[in-house]
């Protein structure tokens, strides 16, 4: 029979069924590996070319994109290089709006895919597009509010025109200066650190526009900075770097609002960073400053003693004292000054120390050395701030009572029917924040984790700031990054959804369509009112 060769059934054997499975699976997983890193990959250029359209529409005319700018006036030096590459762009200011609005959303989706499919991307390709996202936006004119000519105007204030500006306001100073016209504080005593002021004073003998341009260069060479001791410290803690350097080099708002609107908070996070970063480094610390639980599990209990145990009396308290002391540790030292140095750049940092101490309480002698550099640190900028400034310090009380409209606390306000944040829900988001900065520090301390607790309660922070703006998610996503938590990262993205829906250009647009006006509650229009009056 010709045919029986082919009619005779072929039997596999249960191992053959198990090898044709395994590989069924192992190329559905390579199949998904392939489509993974594709889509990273779309979103990674997709990153960088709308970031490098926003930037083209935002320095091609005078908008409002571009806050300082308006009809007859967008310098050259202001615009960049890239001003007026598209002279076919339309100049209608709401189609401009819906525009950058798009963009900025579609490049928020991109990010979002970046990260999830993170582990099947090359690291040099994240590299490259963090690259050149910072070399776009270091091109770009100022895109976002006018913070940096504020900088720039204080320190003129007092280098120029010999004004303290933590004692005088800037309507005081000469009006033809150049920057007055391109700040907008008039009525606001200098809100910033002193520390940070006096790195503005560095850069006054450039002029506005050198000026300018050397705060950009400077604010993206410190945001690639935070970015490079982000990696080592995922290194360190065993998590994967490359999501991490993605989840805080690739941010958009990050990207458009911190590097394309130039703002300070760049050089408060990097101190931060490289505080965490000198912690990690010493072996023994490593354990309490972000371990996993499974690092928790193997620590030795005896290694939380701290200093030994000596005999009772006076020597024995002089011994134990000089073991507290010395030998001096260079880099827990380093790590006191690095956290007492950015809190002296910005306030808002010191909210994480006592997070970090917390965690330090079970290693007394690495406590008193971080205690140690933070009072040296401060002791030192103290000085300066003296020397420069006299017993002034910033005008905090001032800008703390401001409202931004669309921030947490006034949406409380709102849904409850005050009309926005009164003094009631202020005292309530007060206490709120100051519940979770307790329940942080004892989890830093109880869980041996000073990453997670810390970047919890700088959401805390931004979720109950009165005035609260888009680029503070800066001060979430390196924590998040190097915390074990997922949940801390997803927290992060959708604080940095709500703030680009609440900031986005076309947002006020929409608000008005859909007949929200949080301003014009009677107290919505006298906080107005009082931001007016410190404008002008």
């Amino acid at each position: 029979m010709s045919s029986d060769a082919t009619t005779i059934p072929i039997r596999h054997s249960p191992e053959d069924s198990r090898r044709g499975s395994l590989g069924r699976v192992f190329t559905r997983l390579r199949a998904d590996t392939r489509a993974e890193r594709l889509i990273g990959a779309v979103s990674l250029v997709s990153i960088v070319a709308l970031s490098l359209l926003l930037v083209v529409i935002t320095a091609d005319r005078p908008s409002g994109l571009a806050p300082t700018t308006h009809t007859g006036f967008f310098p050259k030096w202001m615009a960049g290089p890239l001003g007026g590459l598209w002279p076919g762009l339309t100049s209608n200011g709401t189609t401009l709006r819906w525009l950058f609005t798009i963009a900025l959303l579609v490049m928020y989706l991109a990010y979002v895919l970046v990260l999830s499919s993170a582990p099947s991307l090359s690291a040099r390709w994240v590299i490259g597009a963090i690259l050149a996202v910072h070399v776009v936006y270091l091109v770009a004119p100022p895109m976002a509010l006018t913070d940096v000519f504020n900088y720039i105007n204080y320190g003129r204030m007092e280098i120029v025109h010999h004004l303290n500006p933590y004692t005088t306001t800037p309507i005081s100073e000469p009006h033809d200066d150049p920057a007055f016209a391109l700040s907008n504080w008039h009525q606001l005593l200098s809100p910033y650190g002193p520390t940070f002021t006096l790195i503005t004073f560095a850069v006054v003998p450039l002029g506005v526009a050198g000026s300018f341009w050397a705060l950009k260069a400077l604010f993206m060479l410190t945001s690639l900075a935070i970015i490079f001791l982000v990696w080592k410290c995922a290194v360190r803690l065993g998590r994967s770097p490359v999501r991490a350097i993605a989840l805080v080099g690739l941010n958009p708002i990050v990207l458009v609002w911190g590097l394309g609107g130039v703002h300070n908070d760049f050089l408060m996070v990097l101190f931060l960073v490289l505080g965490y970063y000198l912690l990690l480094r010493d072996p023994d610390l490593l354990p309490l400053i972000g371990s996993s639980r499974a690092d928790r599990a193997d620590a030795s209990p005896a290694a939380d003693g701290g200093a030994p145990a000596v005999s009772a009396g006076g020597a024995g308290l002089l011994s134990r004292a000089r073991g507290l002391l010395l030998p001096l540790s260079a880099v827990q030292l380093g790590a006191g000054a690095a956290f007492a140095v950015g809190t002296s750049i910005k306030a808002s940092g010191g909210i994480v120390i006592p997070v970090v101490l917390a965690a330090l309480l079970r290693r007394p002698r690495a406590l008193v050395q971080v205690l140690i550099g933070m009072i040296v640190a401060s002791m030192l900028l103290a000085a300066a701030s003296l020397s420069a400034f006299g017993l002034h310090i910033p005008d905090l009380s001032t800008q703390s009572v401001l409202v931004t409209a669309e921030s947490m606390p006034n949406l409380i306000g709102l849904a409850i029917g005050v009309g926005g944040e009164s003094a009631g829900v202020r005292l309530f988001v007060e206490a709120a924040l100051l519940s979770s900065l307790i329940a942080g520090c004892w989890y830093s301390w109880r869980r041996r984790d000073a990453i997670t607790p810390a970047g919890w309660v700088n959401v805390a922070l931004i979720l109950t700031l009165s005035w609260v703006l888009p680029w503070y998610v800066l001060w979430i996503l390196p924590l998040a990054a190097m915390s074990a938590s997922r949940r801390l990262r997803v927290a992060a993205v959708l604080v940095g959804l709500f703030l680009v829906i609440t900031w986005a250009p076309a947002s006020g647009l929409l608000w008005s369509g859909i007949g929200f006006n949080p301003e014009k509650t009677p107290l919505g229009r006298t906080q107005e009112r009082h931001i007016r009056e410190l404008l002008h």
